[in-house]
């Protein structure tokens, strides 16, 4: 049970964070029907989210093991709990856009500060690629959760009932805080360099190899994929599906779910099967869902719907998408950060963090886009450009790594 306190502690830090982030979909819902915004003006608080994470990560990734993990998560938590106090009481869209950007800003500690320690507390490449899914699967279970807490708190009667769930919120983040504050947190020394400016070295020297830019342009296509569908989905059900909100909002978490359980999954399979066949697999069976299955939901009648148990079971095919695109990420991040030194996984880790936060504002921006001007029932087709990309630099990236050159 060696580091349990802090290995739980990483849990529960990536399970607020969870709620907290992927809850932007939830609120482009609202912004538009509470706030008066259209979709291109409601994808920007993707851009708030997402931008803050990649200058925060580009500043401190390398530097941070000497402000120090514990450190650095504590601030994280303390900052999300007052935005969402902060939250509740603005009530604009403004506010959102603050509330996105504090989060933004705190997950970019904690994302870097998790990643590096995962490294810190395994010992194999199997117990890091375990742990680095396990992690991820529960950070969708979070994912899922907001699905379904967001419409607890929601009264479509009353347009602002929906912000008490912020007062749920900030308790779990200041609980997260609290049990953080008082485990035991022996750190030990991984910083790249000796000073700033060899910490900034060392992530463009990283930047300058093969590997890297392959990889990083993988992580960019990957969540450009996740985060367009995640964003809009509760979008699309309200509609194309013409859902009531709350369905729409509970719909999506099917998503998420699928995401969760298909990132479990990976950490079994890719102990037997190679990462190649397993993404490649996974990658292909998406596409396939979006060229066969996205027509016949888009084509679905729905009349008449009060529960989940009253959609098509058609209209639930298309979000089981999370399943193969699970393992992605996940299985990306594990291959390269366990094949690094410990004292380079902070730089790696940091640009991992960059490149998954520009992937996310320019997906949810460009779904965005396409949502006003090609019509909700187009918009995800698109999806199929990066993930034929991406399919390919699985392939480039498989012959690099064969290589040795890590």
């Amino acid at each position: 049970m060696k580091n349990i306190g802090i290995k739980i502690s990483l849990y529960l830090n990536y399970f607020v964070f969870a709620i907290l982030l992927n809850s932007v979909g939830i609120v482009i819902l609202k912004s538009q029907k509470n706030y008066g915004v259209d979709e291109v003006q409601a994808s920007i608080l993707e851009a708030f989210k997402d931008m803050p994470i990649a200058i925060v990560s580009f500043f401190i990734a390398s530097f941070l093991p000497r402000i120090g993990y514990k450190k650095a998560m504590l601030a994280g938590l303390a900052l999300v709990t007052l935005a969402c106090i902060s939250m509740y009481f603005g009530n604009s869209f403004d506010n959102a856009k603050i509330l996105f950007a504090t989060v933004g800003v705190s997950f970019a500690l904690i994302k870097v500060s998790v990643y590096s320690l995962i490294g810190t507390v395994t010992e194999t490449k199997k117990e890091h690629n375990a742990l680095m899914s396990s992690i991820e699967g529960f950070f969708m279970v979070g994912i899922a959760l907001a699905y379904f807490l967001f419409p607890a708190f929601n009264n479509e009667k009353d347009p602002n009932s929906w912000l008490n769930v912020y007062w749920l919120l900030a308790g779990l983040s200041f609980l997260s805080f609290l049990f953080l504050l008082f485990i035991k947190f022996e750190e030990t020394e991984t910083a790249a360099g000796v000073n700033l400016k060899d910490d900034f070295l060392q992530m463009f020297k990283l930047m300058a190899k093969l590997l890297t830019i392959i990889f990083v342009v993988s992580v960019f296509l990957f969540v450009m994929i996740e985060q367009g569908i995640l964003s809009w989905l509760p979008t699309f059900n309200t509609k194309v599906l013409h859902l009531p909100e709350n369905i729409s909002i509970m719909m999506a978490s099917i998503l998420a779910v699928s995401l969760a359980v298909g990132r479990l999954i990976a950490g079994i399979v890719t102990k037997k099967i190679n990462w190649i066949w397993v993404l490649s697999f996974c990658i292909i069976c998406a596409m396939l869902l979006v060229t066969f299955v996205l027509p016949k939901t888009v084509g679905l009648e729905v009349k008449n719907i009060d529960t989940l148990s009253d959609i098509p079971l058609i209209g639930f095919a298309f979000p089981l998408i999370g399943l193969f695109i699970a393992p992605i990420y996940p299985l990306l991040n594990s291959i390269v950060l366990s094949a690094l030194p410990k004292n380079l996984q902070s730089s790696m880790t940091g640009l991992i963090v960059i490149f998954s936060a520009l992937g996310g504002t320019l997906g949810s921006r460009i779904t965005g886009w396409l949502f006003k001007n090609e019509g909700p029932e187009k918009a995800f087709y698109f999806t199929l450009i990066p993930m034929t990309l991406l399919l390919i630099s699985f392939f480039i990236l498989k012959k690099i790594t064969a290589k040795d050159e890590i």
